[in-house]
């Protein structure tokens, strides 16, 4: 395939075009002009053709979603790439061990007992380890000729049994004040988040991709079988446990302060994939691009096409299912 050979900086300039255009676009518009103008003025001291509350809705408002739309959609982009090479499928997200799920039970718990939303995006991230920390230890237990196949299986059991705790706690909350909040924060958005809540997810973030990037050429071992990975020298288990720990800890990390936005980390690698090869050296920085400028354009019309703010998980699943039909009904075969 002709994109194969698509070098990146088409895809950092295109994000960077996104950026610009996020921070004019909204309720409140931002002229291109004032933009510049406030650009320069931090650069080179505070312009004076620029009012304080265009600078307001810039810098207190608009940068911290911007910066949380990159680091939202590139973290789980980046996890949904590793996940389908750890597992060699194309159809793996980040949440099929449950790390999703888990995360929106503490959420959800969170909220039912009325926890300040610190609270609840800290009981989030330890649900989403917990969670996937539970597959782990029951696929340990369990033999079986395929070790992988069991650690999906008890990922598909324990996000079950997450799903019906969740449905569980929102049968039995306040249907005026937690279940509204409850049910918003499931279907994910960027409305809530500050400058605090990018400090502690960023090095989380950034901490988890760091052995996705030193390991990445191992990455393409691992889509190989077990036994031919064990043949070239690499110890397959352990480098699995390796890379789900590092996209489980970023995967939390952004739910928790996202919520259970679906379908990036599916639909985001494949593109990607099309784009410049399996290879992961070069998949894992085209996806972490493409994710961060695809949530950052569904965050723009979440929250600019109508009055009233459309939660990021309708439009992904909007976007994200067709796509799939078309992956399916074109034929395609992304692992070459």
């Amino acid at each position: 395939m002709a994109g194969r050979n698509l070098p990146l900086w088409p895809l950092g300039i295109l994000v960077l075009l996104l950026v610009a255009a996020s921070f004019a676009i909204g309720q409140f518009p931002v002229s291109l002009n004032d933009l510049l103008n406030l650009t320069f003025g931090k650069l080179f001291g505070p312009s004076p053709h620029v009012s304080s509350l265009v600078a307001t809705v810039i810098f207190e408002v608009r940068l911290p979603r911007v910066l949380g739309a990159l680091l939202v959609g590139g973290a789980l982009a980046a996890a949904g790439a590793a996940y389908q090479g750890m597992f060699r499928n194309p159809l793996v997200s980040p949440d099929i061990l449950g790390v999703s799920a888990g995360a929106g039970l503490g959420a959800v718990l969170g909220i039912f007992l009325s926890l300040t939303p610190a609270g609840v995006q800290a009981l989030a991230f330890v649900f989403g380890l917990a969670a996937v920390a539970l597959v782990y230890a029951i696929a340990a237990r369990v033999r079986g000729n395929d070790p992988v196949l069991v650690l999906v299986l008890a990922g598909v059991v324990i996000g079950s049994l997450v799903g019906a705790l969740i449905s569980l706690l929102k049968i039995i909350a306040d249907p005026y004040d937690q279940l509204p909040a409850m049910t918003f924060w499931l279907l994910g958005s960027l409305a809530n988040v500050d400058v605090g809540d990018l400090k502690i997810a960023f090095p989380v973030v950034s901490l988890s991709l760091l052995p996705l990037y030193l390991l990445r050429w191992r990455m393409n071992i691992l889509i190989l079988h077990d036994e031919e990975g064990r043949a070239l020298g690499v110890d397959t288990a352990t480098l699995r446990i390796v890379f789900i720990i590092a996209a489980t800890l970023m995967t939390s990390a952004v739910v928790a302060i996202g919520g259970m936005v679906g379908w990036v980390g599916l639909v985001i690698p494949h593109i990607a994939r099309m784009l410049v090869g399996p290879e992961f050296g070069r998949l894992l920085p085209a996806s972490m691009l493409l994710g961060a400028g695809f949530l950052l354009l569904v965050d723009n019309v979440a929250r600019s096409i109508t009055s009233s703010e459309i939660p990021l998980g309708i439009l992904t699943a909007l976007i994200g299912a067709p796509f799939f039909l078309w992956l399916l009904a074109a034929g395609r075969k992304p692992w070459q």
